[in-house]
């Protein structure tokens, strides 16, 4: 899951960061509506978490906007705008839900969790490889029933190699996908990444096992 987080505030974005991290999904910042529109307009998202109280306007202005550009794009005001009427003319500008601020991380967690299951878009079946399951919704990695724990990026990583199990995913593909907007990974992050799985997963008996194709990318194999 990727999600887009529009919010002028740093330690927010912090904070939500290590949440959303942490839950094992990918999110992208920007504080303005200039950069939120083209963040948009570049990459495909989940979910959008929106403050109304931007630098160079107002929130709903986007709100709008997207409703026009991706119709289908769920979006989540999180703001402290508190008042009745102030939800009201959210929910009726298009949001899919409002939250106020300050609002605790698992609340927050459990409104995307909820929005995502309304989004048939955003079903997305479990993955399987050998004896390794991924969750999606939940981002846990299985063996066997167990999981297996790893940092989100690592997790992110297996994900993408597990929809494309027996074919080999480009370095470059694999790259952009960890990448946060505005922050790439390098191809050192990258190894790194995916010598730390091949660690993990070594004294398990996985049914799977992550090749180096040289040049090109890695490939991640089942069976024999």
């Amino acid at each position: 899951m990727r999600l887009l987080l529009v919010e002028d505030s740093p330690r927010l974005i912090e904070l939500v960061g290590e949440t959303m991290r942490d839950a094992g999904w990918r999110l992208d910042a920007v504080s303005t509506l200039h950069n939120a529109e083209a963040a948009i307009s570049a990459r495909e998202h989940d979910l959008v978490l929106l403050d109304l109280g931007l630098p160079d306007g107002d929130g709903l202005d986007l709100l709008k906007w997207v409703r026009h550009e991706r119709p289908g794009l769920p979006v989540l005001i999180i703001t402290a705008r508190g008042s009745v009427d102030e939800r009201i003319m959210g929910l009726d500008a298009g949001a899919d839900d409002y939250l106020v601020k300050p609002f605790h991380h698992r609340e927050l967690l459990s409104r995307c969790r909820a929005m995502l299951r309304r989004n048939p878009h955003a079903i997305q079946p479990v993955l399987e490889a050998g004896a390794l399951r991924y969750d999606p919704a939940t981002a846990d990695l299985t063996c066997d029933g167990a999981v297996v724990p790893l940092p989100p990026r690592e997790r992110s990583l297996m994900e993408i190699l597990m929809r494309e199990v027996g074919r080999v995913v480009p370095k470059r593909r694999l790259e952009t996908a960890l990448s946060e907007y505005g922050q790439e990974i390098s191809s050192n992050a990258l190894e790194l990444a995916v010598s730390r799985v091949r660690k993990r997963l070594q004294p398990l008996k996985t049914g799977v096992q992550i090749e180096t194709v040289r040049g090109i990318g890695y490939l991640l194999r089942a069976g024999s």
